[in-house]
């Protein structure tokens, strides 16, 4: 029992104690020096050699001004502990009150302990940099450096020369680090995004391709290739980037798959032409029958996407030929999903297509594999609208694959086949939670679908919301014409309604697909200037933008609607995309 009591006894001292530590840093954090001060005094005498409650009571003394105490208490640690990152506390606590040449002292025997034992030089050169004395932080690292050759202080020495705004001394000493440390790359080349994420004027980006040219010139390492191509790819220009990997290929072709990877990219940004030449590329230097169906399908895909219908027999012909070529097995399983969309999307024949994916899912897959399946025959579902038997596919899927991207897109999915059914409702409470989704696209879709019910259920009726989901749902069957139809006479009927930004957005969309240009900027236009607080404001813009600059290469008037994107709408998916096509016109990317 005697026993108990003194575990009880200590139980209750350890958790007031802690209290008292958690309570002692709040009030620091708060900047309530005087009740923190105490509180430290105590903590530090039971963990003396505790340096983390030592460095925030030290500094509780500078903040009350109570210099003579910081200074009777760093000279009695460092007579105990013989800490010479002390001589930095002791010398700041000086240059507190202003008495430079002690301080000095002070910062000059730390240095002097480095040249004793290099190995300091991590808790001095960081005291030092906590404190912003960069120089002398700078110097520490280099007489680190000189003393012993094997250390290695090249990242610490740029992240100082970058907050003094020595910007190529920076760039030129992380560039030598990530080279000498190549397990580090990813580490600076993290750094370096934020520094071209932040480079409004392009001038940091434009001196790091040049220091990056030079080095691929002086040093012809697949390293300094590989660096250019991930900078060309933060810039999206992928037909660069692949300069860069075919160099490597030749030298390494072991590097192919970057090549693929790359062939992804610049599909996924629209840059056919370049995704073009890389597959071409592909097909052309690989054995290997993954690659190459993995080429086609790229390829093959591209084909469909700028295809006219009388080129439809013709892409068919080809889908058919290479499904015969590669077998229909699981290897060949994203031709088979691709022919299968084709079939329901562009030529019409939905019972094709489910008829293919059947025969699909009764191939050995895992889990992903049929899911990628089902989603797909789900879509065609909803295409042929059988919206039940869709709902149940995406279910599964989100069933099955708890957690993963593919679910959440199910998801989505499963709330749009639901609103094309007009079940509005269950709609608004899938969208409400799909809003929170830790997928950007996705919980944008979930937020505009969102609005456009809870703006659109004033009427009881919901005739307007009703009437603009059957047209949404001509345009996702790629019904274009019946779909424009549609959606023009709810902007007749219903002018000046809620329901009308949407109207609009969806128009200007249509004739963007009918490549009728002057068209849809006439009616991105109407949004701009008479709906500025829709939620579609941002995408008109940079639309606008897009098309002005890439379809009527009329950069002019393109320029400032970039810059609207990124000066008015910073939250906006589009502002990294618009930053980068705005410097391209001012010319900074020129290297």
């Amino acid at each position: 029992m005697k026993f108990i009591l003194i575990k009880i006894a200590f139980l209750f001292s350890f958790f007031a104690f802690a209290q008292n530590e958690q309570l002692a840093l709040d009030y620091f954090e708060k900047g309530e020096f005087e009740k923190a001060v105490t509180m430290l005094e105590s903590i530090s005498s039971k963990q003396p050699a505790n340096a983390y409650y030592f460095e925030r009571l030290i500094t509780c003394y500078q903040q009350l001004q109570q210099y003579e105490k910081a200074e009777k208490a760093i000279d009695n640690r460092n007579k105990k502990y013989r800490q010479p990152v002390l001589y930095v506390e002791l010398g700041y606590n000086f240059q507190l009150q202003k008495n430079t040449s002690k301080a000095e002292k002070q910062y000059n025997i730390a240095l002097d302990e480095v040249k004793k034992e290099p190995n300091y030089a991590y808790q001095i050169g960081n005291s030092f940099e906590k404190k912003v004395l960069l120089d002398w932080a700078l110097k520490v690292y280099y007489i680190a450096q000189k003393e012993n050759p094997n250390l290695n202080f090249d990242y610490q020495i740029a992240l100082i020369e970058g907050q003094k705004g020595n910007v190529e001394g920076m760039t030129e000493k992380l560039l030598q680090f990530s080279f000498e440390k190549q397990d580090n790359t990813s580490l600076v080349q993290n750094y370096l995004s934020r520094f071209i994420s932040e480079d409004a004027n392009g001038t940091f980006t434009a001196y790091l391709k040049k220091a990056l040219l030079t080095k691929t010139q002086k040093n012809p390492d697949n390293y300094w290739n590989q660096f250019l191509s991930w900078l060309y790819v933060q810039q999206k220009e992928f037909g660069k980037a692949f300069i860069q990997e075919r160099a490597i290929y030749k030298r390494n072709p072991e590097s192919f798959y970057n090549i693929v990877a790359l062939a992804r990219l610049a599909i996924n940004d629209k840059q056919n032409e370049d995704a073009v030449v890389i597959l071409q590329f592909v097909l052309e230097n690989t054995q290997d029958v993954g690659l190459q169906m993995q080429a086609h399908h790229f390829l093959m895909q591209l084909k469909i996407e700028s295809a006219n219908s009388s080129e439809y027999e013709s892409i068919q012909n080809d889908l058919n030929l290479l499904l015969k070529k590669y077998g229909i097995s699981p290897y060949s399983l994203n031709l088979q999903i691709l022919t299968a969309h084709f079939n329901a999307f562009y030529r019409k024949q939905p019972k094709e297509a489910i008829q293919l994916l059947n025969t699909t899912l009764k191939l050995p897959l895992n889990l992903r594999e049929e899911a990628k399946v089902k989603m797909e025959l789900a879509d065609v579902m909803v295409f042929d609208e059988k919206f039940n038997q869709a709902i149940l596919y995406y279910a599964q899927v989100e069933e099955n694959l708890k957690n993963d991207e593919l679910a959440h897109e199910a998801s989505m999915k499963m709330a749009k086949a639901n609103y094309y059914k007009n079940d509005f409702d269950w709609t608004f409470q899938q969208v409400k939670v799909l809003k929170q989704s830790s997928s950007l696209l996705i919980a944008n879709d979930a937020i505009a679908l969102f609005l456009l019910i809870s703006d659109n259920s004033q009427d009881s009726t919901r005739t307007a919301l009703t009437a603009y989901a059957k047209a949404d749902l001509l345009l996702y069957q790629k019904k274009n014409d019946e779909a424009l139809s549609g959606f023009l006479n709810i902007l007749e009927k219903y002018k000046g309604d809620a329901i009308e930004d949407e109207a609009l957005f969806k128009i200007a969309q249509i004739f963007e697909i009918k490549k009728e240009y002057t068209q849809a900027l006439s009616f991105y236009k109407k949004i701009i200037e008479n709906h500025k607080e829709s939620v579609y404001v941002d995408e008109a813009m940079f639309y606008s933008a897009e098309i002005l600059s890439k379809k009527l290469n009329d950069t002019i008037q393109a320029k400032p609607l970039y810059e609207r994107v990124i000066f008015e709408h910073p939250d906006s998916v589009f502002y990294t995309e618009a930053q980068i096509q705005y410097r391209k016109i001012r010319g900074d990317n020129s290297l």
